[in-house]
């Protein structure tokens, strides 16, 4: 079983439109949407969900108002200033605990003398497991506030993992979060293989820096995609240039191109379209495949499904 992770440095690069290409052009794989703060493969593969289950991780402290005696110990240890002075809509208790303010640290709990703070598991999203036109895929939705995407990420690989085997498919294609923070570090250890989308502007280059220095961190290949490559080619071609002095070959340009709006505005792949785009990734999905396989990484022949005999 193999893993092609799709990054970017940033946000707005495109990576989510070429993953949905990419889901479309393989023939047997299994989909993850690992950018749980902002999921949106779905609103292009349009998935009918088969599960749904929550996620809870961390906890949260919860005053027991008809236990409380207001000493005021709750105030006073909290580091995070979620200990509010109660007002209306919150009660009888003398305080209660902002649950957005409040880190999970548990000291509270641990200094209230009369124990009248609960600890419960703090509920912080929900993942799905769906059916598309592209294969299973599975995603998630973290709640608004909420952090921990880190552990909701790794849920969402272990579900695709499970969901790989037990189908038998052989590859799994990753849509990654922006950035080189902990969700992006879930995402991608243990990877196969890696493709860095970027854009030619000088913060998608430094951006593109960031993230292959985070691969080479892991010791995983990746490669390089520049998207709208010729809105800046000479950009363009410095971000392949050095790139490649990273060790990072490119495996393809995108043009910019209106279809691609076009195709996200009928919920649709670029590769569903002709198009100049669509001609690009599918140029782009074959040379990640020859790449690949200097890796010793197998990507699903993808021959049959570009029309290439």
């Amino acid at each position: 079983m193999h893993e092609l992770v799709v990054i970017s440095g940033k946000g707005g690069t495109g990576k989510t439109s070429i993953v949905a290409s990419f889901a479309v052009l393989a023939s047997d794989a299994v989909l993850a949407d690992c950018d749980v703060e902002a999921a949106d493969l779905d609103l292009v593969l349009a998935p009918t969900v088969k599960l749904r289950e929550q996620f809870y991780s961390g906890h949260v402290a919860v005053i027991r108002g008809d236990d409380c005696l207001g000493c005021g110990d709750c105030v006073e240890h909290c580091r995070f200033d979620a200990v509010r002075v109660n007002g209306a809509g919150h009660g009888d208790a003398p305080y209660w605990i902002d649950p957005i303010a409040c880190d999970g640290c548990g000291v509270c709990v641990r200094f209230c003398p009369e124990e009248a703070i609960d600890f419960p598991q703090r509920h912080s999203g929900e993942w799905f497991v769906s059916e598309t036109r592209g294969g299973p895929l599975v995603h998630a939705r973290l709640r608004a506030a909420e952090g921990n995407s880190g552990k909701l990420v790794a849920t969402v690989r272990s579900e695709a993992k499970r969901i790989a085997a037990e189908q038998r498919k052989q590859l799994i294609i990753i849509d990654g979060p922006p950035g080189v923070g902990c969700p992006v570090i879930a995402s991608l250890t243990g990877a196969s293989l890696v493709l860095v989308v970027t854009e030619p502007t000088v913060s998608g280059e430094h951006d593109r820096e960031r993230v292959l220095h985070l691969t080479k961190h892991f010791d995983i290949p990746a490669a390089v995609c520049v998207n709208k490559w010729d809105v800046n080619p000479s950009m363009a071609e410095q971000i392949e240039r050095t790139a490649q002095e990273m060790g990072a070959p490119v495996a393809g340009r995108v043009r910019y191109d209106m279809h691609v709006t076009s195709a996200q505005i009928e919920a649709r792949a670029t590769v569903e379209l002709e198009c100049g785009a669509a001609d690009d990734i599918r140029a782009l999905w074959l040379n990640l495949q020859s790449i690949a396989s200097t890796h010793g990484v197998q990507l699903e022949p993808a021959a049959r499904a570009v029309g290439i005999t």
